[in-house]
């Protein structure tokens, strides 16, 4: 973890940046009071799709019917 004066963040803010989106975490201070701190929004790794349990039947990706096939494609 980094620690930097406001100053410094200021005029080096898009290095800092780069630092956080390499994992690093920069810690923000105002004299010697720490008052931030940037961190990465979405942290590294694999998440999983979605948030509730859902799944769609197995006919969902058959072929539509001609009718509504026809509505979609701007076909009377």
């Amino acid at each position: 973890m980094t620690t930097v004066k406001v100053q410094y963040a200021k005029t080096h803010l898009s290095a800092l940046l780069a630092a956080v989106e390499a994992g690093e975490e920069v810690v923000i201070a105002r004299g010697n009071r720490e008052v931030a701190r940037l961190v990465p929004v979405n942290p590294g790794g694999e998440r999983e799709l979605g948030f509730v349990a859902f799944g769609v039947p197995a006919t969902f990706f058959d072929d539509l019917p001609e009718d509504e096939r026809a509505g979609w494609e701007g076909g009377s």
